[in-house]
């Protein structure tokens, strides 16, 4: 299963972060709630449980510091 619009995104410890607003080849885009912006989800960085993103950090903090700004070598058409 791969990510889709919608899926709710959480963390390693099941706390809701956002939804997936929008799906790129490298990346996902991630509308929050909690946070001040919104997260740019390396591909690499997430798993599909239980028809959720499921990150791999441990809370919202940790992956604002890793993700809210666009990834540089992600593409935008």
């Amino acid at each position: 299963m791969s990510a889709t619009v919608g899926m709710v995104v959480v963390d390693q410890g099941g706390r809701a972060i956002g939804r997936v607003d929008a799906v790129f080849a490298d990346y996902l885009l991630v509308r929050t709630v909690g946070l001040p912006v919104d997260l740019y989800l390396p591909t690499d960085r997430f798993a599909i449980v239980e028809e959720q993103v499921t990150i791999d950090v441990a809370t919202a903090k940790e992956a604002y510091d890793l993700w809210h700004r666009p990834l540089k070598k992600a593409p935008h058409p």
